[in-house]
């Protein structure tokens, strides 16, 4: 168990847990995820945080073989601009290591955007609060529980 699994039951919400074995060598979480559970990478998101002009921290999550578009998140959540959060400020608002951040069950809620890519599948993959840890779940689930907003936040990898 972990804060995103108690959270997502909690929520009563249905998920598939896929556990893998993490290589500490790894610097691409999530293509690495796909890559032990046979996965498209269009289906495993990756969950950042991005911290916005206003100093507020925010939750964007998007498929692992893509980049983030600062400009478009920022645009997103209505500020002016986003950069990528301390890795410090992201571990201590989520709870979770990089790595192993998911979008449930983070210790103080942050506004929250989902990659408009996801809307096309019925479910995806996000981590379960650890590395080597991966939840599947249904796209409008994790919209629910996190009160996501949908936007293109992508450029290509």
């Amino acid at each position: 168990m972990t804060p995103a699994t108690r959270a997502l039951d909690r929520a009563g919400i249905t998920y598939e847990l896929l556990p893998y074995e993490h290589d500490p060598r790894a610097q691409a979480y999530g293509l690495e995820a796909a890559e032990a559970l046979a996965i498209d990478p269009r289906r495993i998101f990756k969950t950042l945080l991005v911290e916005l002009d206003s100093g507020e921290l925010a939750t964007v999550i998007l498929p692992v073989d893509r980049r983030l578009n600062l400009k478009a998140a920022a645009k997103a959540l209505g500020a002016k601009r986003a950069r990528m959060a301390n890795p410090h400020d992201a571990e201590r608002a989520s709870g979770y290591v990089l790595g192993g951040i998911s979008p449930f069950g983070q210790k103080r809620r942050q506004r929250t955007v989902l990659d408009a890519s996801a809307l096309g599948l019925e479910a995806l993959h996000v981590s379960g609060g650890r590395r080597g840890l991966q939840v599947r779940l249904r796209v409008n689930d994790l919209i629910a529980q996190c009160a996501a907003l949908s936007a293109d936040i992508t450029a290509a990898a």
